[in-house]
């Protein structure tokens, strides 16, 4: 019972952090040396991607009508622009796919820690604040998706490779590259959204193939509660930030990134004089 309450935990914070520009990484991170559940680290590594996809199946679900180009209520143009939609989804998906594959061991290995996962929440936090003060007066040239060119797209696709570093937040990412190169908050928002779909569930692919398909009972139980809960988490998460852009920039997700930053910092380096 102890461990499915973990699990619930678990799956609350994917759903919540994924799509919100504060890595769901660095909280998953946190909360797993917190709680810490009863697995082998070979399996965690694997659950904390997996059950990404019950929060990609969120996107799917909200967007639906605007991802289907073969909606029988839409017109042809806009059948065509769902398609041309899709094409810069997959130009973008391209700098991730291509670094992932090369590099996810090296990087699972290498800078999956806590040290790595806090300078990261503080440097993109700052980042963040910055761009907003910047951006306090301009009046940003892409208002909706549909007006994100190809070049546009394969940009933001390079920017994504950063959240290959842990901490770094595929969405904070992609958010932050889209708006440096004029994407209005909702349209940054929802093209890193759209993103999330095929660079997921490639990122959950690749580690099933890893780790293998040979799982217990309790395992499978887990990755599916794990995912179930994220789904209905994620739901109410993209609501929420959608609505919140509306009227409000990024600051106070800077503001939280840092301050999150420190207190991940402070955590590992007493955990290190303590061991």
């Amino acid at each position: 019972m102890i461990e499915f309450l973990k699990v619930i935990v678990l799956g609350i914070v994917e759903g919540f952090t994924e799509w919100l520009p504060i890595s769901s990484t660095g909280h998953m991170i946190l909360v797993d040396e917190i709680i810490h559940l009863n697995v082998t680290e070979t399996f965690m590594s694997m659950f904390r991607v997996v059950i990404q996809l019950g929060a990609i199946l969120a996107v799917v679900v909200l967007y639906f009508r605007k991802l289907n180009p073969f909606d029988s209520g839409k017109s042809p143009n806009q059948k065509r622009a769902t398609l041309h939609l899709w094409i810069k989804i997959a130009i973008a998906c391209v700098p991730a796919a291509i670094v992932g594959f090369a590099l996810d061991d090296w990087m699972d290995a290498h800078l999956y820690n806590g040290y790595v996962v806090s300078a990261m929440l503080i440097v993109y936090g700052i980042l963040f604040i910055m761009l907003e003060n910047r951006n306090q007066y301009t009046e940003f040239p892409i208002q909706r998706v549909g007006q994100i060119t190809y070049q546009t797209a394969l940009y933001i696709g390079l920017f994504q490779v950063l959240a290959m570093v842990p901490g770094t937040s595929r969405s904070g990412a992609t958010i932050l590259g889209a708006m440096i190169l004029g994407c209005s908050r909702a349209s940054a928002a929802e093209f890193s959204f759209f993103l999330g779909i095929p660079v997921m569930f490639g990122a959950s692919l690749l580690k099933l193939v890893k780790f293998g398909f040979h799982f217990s009972g309790l395992e499978i139980f887990y990755l599916l509660a794990g995912m179930i809960i994220a789904f209905v988490v994620s739901v109410y998460s993209i609501k929420f930030l959608m609505g919140y852009i509306k009227k409000n920039d990024f600051k106070a997700f800077g503001y939280y990134r840092i301050v999150l930053g420190v207190i991940v910092l402070a955590y590992f380096t007493v955990m290190a004089l303590l061991g």
